[in-house]
């Protein structure tokens, strides 16, 4: 089943780069994800035995990640073939309906797509630390073409930054592996291999120097991936630039997959004794992250860069939850799911606006609840989510984390982590309450052939948001207890 999971995405975006057909490509996209899902939650039910000597296996806490990665695909794989299909329409479009040319580019975005699944799952289930470096890696590669879909200048610029940026941060991590390596040698000579299983068994036989230093190259190198201050230059460019479904697989997947690299050092760091080491580290630079997203959102002109730099608000609030420790890894695991949701939700909304208004500039934007009363109803209710406004899921993560931090004493950051919470949401609430009022300065035109698809994919995302605000299932809560116990101290 574990091959499965691979193979399935893999083989399909291979395939999709010969595809000529739009409609055989799209429904080959559906497919995929359909059944790339539907395997991923039968490992709730029979857990999958582990593959290729164990370098491949499912926990609690890559299961956990591997679902929110497969459903999160899904919900985006539906939104996208209604997207495509608008983007032939719009004025930045330079193909022409049925030319070779569109063909290509969306045969290369389909591609690119499925291949970017398989890589963000090979992620979730590598249980071995040099596959999973590898595997990162991949995810830079395959999602690189989709930043670059729209082959504007800035779209270029945004590419060649984040393969620039991402392949320096993935160099200094493939450095702390070798470092870890070396950790791992034991007096006589013998070594203990890089699972991570063995490495959390063994823990307490680590060379401790050698661990740290591995530990703070992997928090550089996958921390750069995952968005946090201060390596996240790459990123408000980057979702900024690339097509709305692409920018919401890039904040609600492919962050958590470098935030789940770093996880699997810190549990090893944890069962050597280092706890204190690596929470302390997550903490300064999770405030970090929190409070240059304060700075960076406030008098933001660009709703999509103001959604970009929220992501690295919440990178930073999980980096917080897990440095704390106890019960405040729990809130962070609830917040993984929380986020991905809320901001997939957002940049397929943002994709929505884009499409209507043809800006991505705040202040040109006004009128959204009449123009567009679905999209703009989601976007005011994805922004009282996402800022952590009552009963939406990320208020009831954001606040078990600040509970935990009071509880432990932890007061100097609870005080600064409410405080930064506030500032970013009196940021946020002007200018996006903004867009949604008042009457359009200029003509708008509404998608109308795909709208129906591009409304009830957000429509889904937001329902779960506010379910998970209101009833966590569960099932849910014992995969996230297990995935905290699996990681916390």
């Amino acid at each position: 089943m574990i091959i499965l999971l691979l193979l399935i995405p893999a083989g399909a975006g291979l395939l999709a780069f010969f595809v000529r057909s739009d409609g055989r490509r799209r429904a080959l996209l559906i497919a995929a994800a359909t059944l790339g899902s539907m395997l991923s939650l039968a490992t709730w039910v029979v857990a999958p035995a582990p593959a290729l000597g164990g370098w491949l296996a499912v926990d609690p806490l890559g299961r956990l990640f591997e679902t929110l990665t497969s459903l999160l695909f899904l919900a985006a794989c539906f939104y996208a073939v209604a997207y495509l299909r608008e983007e032939r329409h719009q004025p930045h479009a330079d193909f022409e309906e049925g030319s070779l040319f569109s063909n290509a580019r969306e045969a290369s975005f389909t591609g690119c797509l499925l291949l970017f699944s398989a890589a963000m799952t090979l992620v979730t289930l590598s249980q071995h630390l040099a596959l999973l470096w590898v595997a990162v890696e991949a995810t830079t590669l395959a999602s690189a073409p989709l930043i670059y879909f729209h082959r504007h200048h800035r779209s270029l610029e945004a590419t060649w930054k984040y393969l620039l940026i991402c392949s320096v941060a993935i160099a200094l991590a493939l450095l702390g592996i070798f470092f870890l390596a070396v950790a791992t040698t034991n007096p006589d000579g013998s070594t203990i291999a890089l699972l991570v299983g063995d490495l959390r068994a063994h823990a307490r036989q680590l060379n401790v120097p050698w661990l740290k230093a591995a530990f703070v190259l992997l928090l550089v190198g996958y921390g750069t991936k995952m968005g946090l201050a201060p390596f996240h230059s790459w990123l408000p460019d980057a979702h900024s630039e690339a097509p709305s479904v692409a920018s919401a697989l890039l904040s609600g997947a492919l962050l958590n997959c470098a935030f789940l690299g770093i996880l699997r050092t810190h549990e090893i760091c944890v069962a050597g004794g280092l706890a204190d080491f690596s929470d302390r580290l997550l903490l300064i630079f999770g405030l970090l992250s929190m409070a240059l997203a304060a700075v960076f959102i406030t008098g933001q002109t660009d709703y999509k860069r103001m959604l970009a730099y929220s992501s690295i608000e919440h990178m930073g609030i999980l980096a917080v939850g897990v440095g704390l420790g106890g019960a405040a890894v729990f809130g962070a695991m609830l917040h993984v799911i929380n986020h991905s949701l809320t901001k997939a939700m957002l940049f397929m909304v943002a994709g929505n606006l884009l499409a209507a208004y043809r800006t991505k500039n705040i202040s040109e934007v006004a009128g959204a609840l009449g123009v567009l009363p679905i999209s703009g109803l989601l976007w005011v209710l994805g922004l009282f989510a996402i800022t952590g406004s009552p009963p939406f899921g990320p208020f009831l993560s954001e606040f078990v984390i600040l509970k935990a931090a009071l509880n432990q004493g932890h007061a100097l950051v609870a005080v600064v982590y409410l405080g930064l919470l506030a500032i970013i949401l009196a940021a946020m609430a002007g200018p996006a309450l903004a867009m949604t009022q008042g009457t359009p300065r200029q003509a708008v035109v509404a998608p109308a052939s795909a709208g129906y698809a591009l409304r009830v994919v957000p429509m889904v995302l937001g329902a779960a948001v506010l379910m998970m605000g209101i009833y966590v299932p569960p099932i849910l809560t014992r995969a996230l207890q297990q995935a905290a116990l699996l990681i916390g101290n």
